[in-house]
């Protein structure tokens, strides 16, 4: 009985095949590199072609003498998905910080092995730190003052660049908007809560700054109820809504409050548009179709 060949075990480190084939694109392979990748290409290869041998092709064709196989081990369980960890990637509004080495660059020997040389790998090891800091997070600038001690004129510092030519930037007051008018967040609590992080922030002055904000977003507003009106389909809706003080037309004896939503589908796009107040979405609808082109036929109306 003829005794089967033992295969010789080779361990493949995919991470070391990476390191060579990122190497190989900077510089000449060295020779331990070199051997390394032949013998892992050779291994991989037999254990191809002995796969894909059938029962039939096997007893037809003479066996191969044995080449250095490569035993892998048992495919590891995958992680259970999900448990509320999110990966580097999905932090896409963060900072961040490339880190250098301390003591190696690319192209440095190796400290472990003394023959090969490292080299930048494409993906960086990441940690993630989350801090947390104030909603609107202010900066104080001190300028330095000089007097003279003769005349008595004072010298101030100009201003640095990065000031801005107002007190409130206008990402601060984008972020008030989308805690008031996105997460319904009020103006006293806003106040409140920054006003305990040492951030001073009265309601007053967030209502202030809304007030000035609206009369620039009215121009945006203005555009997008003309363009929606060009839509070929118009879905409309009414849902109820309370409004302390509410102004009327005169005449107006109906005491409904709705909030319409309205969109219409132009060109590929979806435009939402809301009105609040006494009319009612038909009534809404039809102030939006008065900027409505001549030329084109009526929407479709989904309601």
């Amino acid at each position: 009985m003829k005794k089967k060949a033992s295969r010789r075990r080779i361990d493949v480190n995919v991470d070391e095949l990476d390191r060579i084939i990122e190497a190989a694109m900077q510089a000449p392979l060295n020779e331990a590199d070199g051997r390394t990748l032949k013998t892992a290409v050779h291994a991989m290869a037999e254990r191809l072609v002995r796969r894909r041998n059938t029962e039939k092709t096997s007893a037809v064709l003479e066996p191969k003498a044995p080449h250095a196989a490569v035993d892998t081990p048992e495919p590891e369980k995958p992680a259970a998905a999900g448990h509320g960890r999110n990966g580097a990637a999905a932090f896409t509004g963060a900072n961040r910080v490339a880190v250098a080495h301390a003591t190696l660059q690319s192209g440095d020997p190796c400290p472990e092995c003394h023959e090969g040389r490292v080299y930048r790998q494409k993906e960086p090891a990441t940690l993630i730190r989350i801090i947390g800091q104030a909603p609107l997070k202010a900066t104080v600038f001190e300028m330095e003052r000089l007097r003279c001690n003769g005349c008595g004129e004072v010298f101030t510092a100009g201003e640095p660049p990065s000031a801005g030519p107002e007190t409130f930037d206008p990402t601060a007051v984008a972020m008030i908007a989308l805690l008031k008018y996105g997460t319904a967040m009020p103006f006293n609590r806003m106040a409140r809560l920054e006003g305990q992080l040492g951030m001073p922030l009265p309601a007053a002055t967030q209502w202030e700054l809304m007030e000035a904000a609206a009369k620039w977003l009215k121009r945006i507003l203005s555009e997008f109820i003309r363009q929606a009106a060009q839509g070929g389909v118009v879905h409309n809706d009414d849902t109820g809504m309370r409004v302390l003080q509410l102004v009327r037309t005169t005449g107006d004896e109906r005491t409904g409050v709705f909030t319409s939503g309205i969109v219409s589908i132009c060109g590929g796009w979806k435009i939402a548009l809301y009105f609040t107040g006494w009319k009612h979405a038909g009534e809404n609808l039809a102030d939006v179709l008065k900027q409505r082109a001549a030329e084109l036929d009526a929407p479709i109306q989904m309601c």
